[in-house]
This record gives structure tokens, sequence and C-alpha cells, in this order.
């Protein structure tokens, strides 16, 4: 069984950075792609950064330049750094991990929230 645990979320101001981490139990991290999704009210959740298996990212388009995802296999992690934040970028983020046979799984949430 997976579980995915994520933290560093927080109110942080405009322009301010944050870190979301998401560690990741059992064998498997390694060969999976990560994710990181948010969730905001009344929306949809959507995409915001990925990472695979090999080490290569994308980004969607509304964090390009802002946001860095990257991944340690060792331990088991995966952060996104989260610079020049938006209110716009207020929402619940959620860590997805993808296995390579179709199994996904999702981490419970945490809250970012943008505001002056």
């Amino acid at each position: 069984q997976v579980q995915l645990v994520e933290s560093g979320g927080g109110l942080v101001q405009p322009g301010g950075s944050l870190r979301l981490s998401c560690a990741a139990s059992g064998r498997i991290f390694s060969i999976a792609d990560m994710g990181w999704y948010r969730q905001a009210p009344g929306k949809q959740r959507e995409f915001v950064a990925g990472i695979s298996r090999d080490g290569i990212t994308n980004y969607a388009n509304s964090v390009k330049g802002r946001f860095t995802i990257s991944r340690a296999n060792g331990e088991g992690t995966v952060t996104l750094q989260m610079n020049s934040l938006k209110p716009e970028d207020t929402a619940v983020y959620y860590c997805n991990l993808a296995l390579p046979y179709g199994s996904a799984y999702w981490g419970q949430g945490t809250q970012v929230t943008v505001s002056s």
C-alpha cells in the first residue's frame, strides 16, 4: 500500500515563496512518475507540475518560471518550490504518484493561501 504525506503549505503574501514536500511510503517510488496538482474553491483539480522517474519535468503554463519540481529517489520525496506566488495560486495542493502499469495514488492535500 502506498501512502503520500504532503507538508509545507501555509499562508504567504503575494510575491513570497513556499516549499511543498511529499513523502511516499513503499518501495516503488523510483519507478513512479510524480506530480503536483491543485484545486481552488469551485474549480476542478488541475495539473501544476510533474517529474518522471527519469527526471524529466513539465509544468503548467501558469507556473512556468516560478515553480520548480524535484525528486530525491533515495528519500522517496518530491518537492515543489514555489516562488513569486500570486493570489491565484491559492488552492489545496495534492501530490500524485503514478505507476507504469496504471495505478495512481493521491495525498491528502495541503492548503496554500496567497494573500496580503
